[in-house]
């Protein structure tokens, strides 16, 4: 089931993390798991963190919409959210799901432009989020998050390649296999039997969208999975791969 949808505006009376000077071993771990933040000093470490606010949001909480002027870019510390555009015809096309560590909303206040699609969290999920003169006072007095910036993107336009190309050559077994072995090799954590856990919340409404078929025929390819042992899916619609070798067959 798919979360109901509520939405939001950003408050300053949230808690900033940087309400002292001195920063928590826990806050400094907060900032070295984000990409966006990869590599910097401790000093500059200590000056972005008073520029953050930390929230936890539930299920179902609309962060922006499309065309919404662009206020804040959000960082992931833990969740799902899924990046979506609704068409005229009331389909739904979903351009990505993102998970602990990764940035959404910077697009927008780099280039100004309204937002160029919806974003909604699909469990509950702690991010951090920078207004726009905060964010382009880092990237202006942090070179190192300007060229985490760019790498970031430059592997979200990779990502989109290899999507367009699987598309394109791919069955529905090897475009579903393709999208976990990327979420595990991104996001999963593996435990000692060599089972990966991917840590995000997906419907088979939501790898349907991603892999273009229908919720049906994808409902079919994860039964097969399933029946293989290849894949298990717990309650809260987490995946975990317990046979990558043989979903890495389905896309060769």
């Amino acid at each position: 089931m798919n979360p109901t949808i509520t939405t939001i505006t950003p408050s300053f009376g949230w808690r900033m993390l940087g309400d002292s000077p001195m920063l928590s071993d826990t806050e400094l771990a907060l900032l070295r798991d984000v990409e966006l933040f990869d590599g910097l000093a401790p000093e500059q470490a200590a000056q972005i963190s008073r520029r953050l606010v930390r929230r936890t949001f539930p299920a179902g909480t609309n962060l922006m919409s499309v065309e919404q002027p662009g206020e804040v870019v959000y960082i992931i510390l833990n969740g799902t959210v899924k990046i979506h555009v609704e068409q005229a015809d009331g389909t739904d096309v979903i351009i990505a799901m993102l998970g602990a560590g990764d940035t959404v909303g910077e697009m927008s206040l780099i280039d100004s432009a309204g937002r160029s699609a919806t974003v909604v969290t699909q469990e509950e999920s702690t991010l951090l989020w920078m207004n726009r003169t905060a964010f382009l006072e880092a990237l202006q007095n942090a070179p190192v998050i300007t060229l985490n910036l760019v790498r970031m993107l430059s592997s979200r336009l990779r990502l989109a390649n290899e999507q367009i190309q699987a598309l394109a050559t791919l069955d529905v077994h090897g475009r579903v296999a393709r999208q976990l072995l990327a979420f595990a090799q991104k996001y999963g954590h593996a435990d000692e039997t060599g089972t990966v856990q991917i840590p995000i919340r997906l419907t088979q409404s939501d790898l349907a969208g991603l892999v273009g078929a229908s919720r049906e025929r994808v409902n079919q390819v994860i039964g097969y999975f399933k029946q293989r042992r290849y894949l298990s899916v717990d309650q809260h619609y987490h995946i975990s791969l317990h046979n990558l070798e043989a979903l890495a067959k389905r896309i060769k």
